[in-house]
């Protein structure tokens, strides 16, 4: 059994939902106090207390702040207020950036697949119906959960195209972000001495997903970060290491463009015949954090199901 000290403390930036939120309940449910930062309007809050009353209910510390994780002003206030409700014995024990803010747009205008339309068009000749209410259809049936067919779906992607203010603005907040924080808890005496600082990638790290770009790029930073984190930071006890994902269905995946077909072939893909879920990696979240997993350090962690190892 997997128990923490009431006075190792999770700091984790986006918590509120999808990696974030389960992992702060998981450890929370095996002794861990929890900091989670987040940005989420008012119309929501009303369910996230529910959930954020789940993690109350453990007994350990507990402290939510809705700020903007990725503003030096906020970054500043966070810290301060961990400090204090930490008390002289706290420290933190896991950073979790968990932070899915970014712009997922094509980097060129998209143009139809006309060998699709003409796939749709023989197959509604053999089956002697139209065209157009075949690919409704097919739609329909695929929205059903006949996910074979996703192939037979084209994706709707905006007209916008990403320029470079987004771009750059994606790779700090999905990626270089990260180290922001690391230097301010290390220069403010925050870290234990055994501490761990989780990141989050996916397999868009390597493989061209349609409006994946800018992630993708903050992905591939976040991951680069994470290896100086861990070779220069060693000496004052933290590891830096960084998981690959399998296809999640959490509100940041939802957001990509052609999500639903992603998800499809992921699926289809997996050994395991279902999608990874949050649970998933707080589970392995939680490991990691163990004395045991100590000399884990550098990496990159793939937790996926085998999703990533198999072809469809």
């Amino acid at each position: 059994m997997i128990e923490f000290q009431r006075n190792q403390w999770a700091l984790i930036l986006g918590g509120s939902s999808g990696f974030g939120l389960a992992t702060a309940k998981k450890l929370s449910r095996h002794g861990m106090s929890v900091c989670i930062v987040h940005r989420d309007r008012r119309q929501v809050m009303a369910d996230i207390e529910r959930q954020f009353d789940e993690i109350r209910s453990c007994g350990n510390g507990f402290l939510a702040l809705n700020l903007n994780a990725l503003a030096d002003d906020d970054r500043t206030t966070t810290l301060d207020a961990l400090t204090k409700r930490m008390g002289e014995h706290g420290r933190v024990r896991l950073l979790l950036h968990s932070i899915a803010l970014g712009y997922l747009k094509l980097i060129a205008p998209a143009r139809p697949d006309l060998q699709l339309q003409e796939t749709i068009d023989r197959l509604a000749a053999i089956l002697k119906t139209d065209p157009d209410l075949l690919h409704t259809q097919i739609k329909e049936s695929f929205n059903a959960g006949t996910l074979h067919v996703h192939g037979l779906i084209q994706p709707e992607y905006g007209a916008d195209i990403l320029n470079d203010e987004e771009l750059a603005r994606t790779i700090y907040a999905m990626g270089t972000n990260l180290l922001s924080w690391v230097r301010d808890l290390h220069h403010r005496n925050l870290f234990c001495e055994d501490a761990r600082v989780l990141g989050l990638t996916s397999e868009g790290n390597r493989v061209s997903w349609l409006g994946y770009a800018a992630v993708a790029a903050a992905k591939v930073t976040l991951e680069a970060i994470s290896r100086a984190i861990a070779r220069e930071y060693a000496p004052y006890g933290i590891r830096a290491n960084v998981i690959q994902a399998g296809v999640t269905d959490t509100p940041a995946m939802r957001a990509i463009p052609g999500s639903a077909q992603m998800k499809a072939v992921a699926q289809l893909r997996n050994p395991f015949g279902r999608l990874t879920r949050p649970e998933d990696v707080a589970n392995f979240i939680c490991l990691l954090c163990t004395d045991e997993a100590a000399w884990v350090n550098g990496a990159i962690l793939t937790v996926d199901g085998g999703e990533s190892i198999a072809s469809l």
